[in-house]
């Protein structure tokens, strides 16, 4: 029971943490405008892109810029960014003469996409690469039901459909928390077109957090085909006084069967300290 009730918790950070991360995407609201022919992400591909400013909107042909200043806005269908200056470098090539490979918002970045929102002092897309990076002081993904934070970076790669983490990223949601070192997401795109969560990991120092319970390891790892959940490495489960301690704890979300698991190869054993009278040494005894 006290695995079950852990896992319950760590899947729905991993599963619904896929909402969040995927409205990192909006940066790139003009990317099929630059670049048609690849695979874009934005649903709202076929809509004009709209770009307003409340002071200046400049061309500077010598540096071959586009400039917005001043509570500046791109929008397209229901994807916006706004920043005080939202920048886009160019370049002439055989097959254009604005071919724009570098976007840039500054200052105050927040990026809106249906119900949630993404704070950043900066943020940068790479047309070229399909980088997206977020940084900042107060760096910030919120949805309807979590907030994912970071110290250093929001990292994702559109084409690979990869985001990353950096810098003691944190999920809250409601009083539960999942915390590591550096989150990596994979996605793919499912038959509607839609993309979906492959496969989670979170890195380093792990340490999950619900009201009853709290759940350290070296590595978190959930894969959608099976899905299953694992912590990895110096896994330690405590509930109160109670205690859970192995090499690999795993939990099968579609069976409920949970699993800790010693060292393999090495007659590692797995621990469990109980104390009579607690909840959860009541809850063992439960069938």
């Amino acid at each position: 029971m006290m695995m079950r009730n852990t896992w319950r918790y760590t899947r729905r950070f991993l599963v619904s943490f896929y909402a969040v991360l995927m409205m990192v995407v909006v940066l790139s609201p003009c990317r099929p405008v630059v670049a048609a022919e690849s695979n874009p992400v934005n649903a709202a591909q076929d809509e004009p892109l709209e770009i307003t400013a409340d002071k200046t909107l400049e061309w500077h042909r010598n540096d071959q810029k586009y400039i917005a200043r001043g509570n500046a806005k791109a929008a397209q269908g229901d994807v916006s960014i706004t920043a005080a200056v939202l920048t886009a470098d160019y370049r002439e090539t055989q097959q254009s003469s604005a071919d724009i490979y570098q976007l840039t918002a500054e200052r105050d970045v927040v990026i809106h996409s249906k119900d949630s929102q993404g704070y950043a002092d900066r943020a940068v897309y790479d047309v070229e690469t399909g980088l997206a990076t977020m940084t900042g002081s107060d760096l910030r993904l919120v949805s309807p039901d979590q907030t994912l934070t970071a110290q250093d970076r929001f990292e994702y790669w559109v084409e690979q459909g990869k985001m990353v983490a950096v810098g003691r990223p944190k999920v809250l949601r409601e009083k539960d928390e999942l915390e590591a070192d550096k989150m990596v997401s994979w996605f793919s795109d499912n038959a509607e077109g839609q993309r979906e969560l492959d496969r989670f990991e979170a890195n380093g120092n792990v340490i999950i957090t619900t009201p009853t319970e709290v759940l350290t390891g070296d590595k978190a790892v959930y894969v959608a085909d099976t899905n299953v959940a694992e912590v990895i490495g110096n896994v330690k489960i405590e509930r109160g006084q109670n205690i859970l301690e192995g090499e690999r704890a795993e939990i099968n979300l579609t069976t409920s069967v949970s699993k800790m698991h010693g060292a393999s190869g090495t007659g590692g054993r797995v621990r469990g300290v109980f104390y009579p009278g607690s909840d959860t040494a009541d809850a063992l005894k439960t069938p």
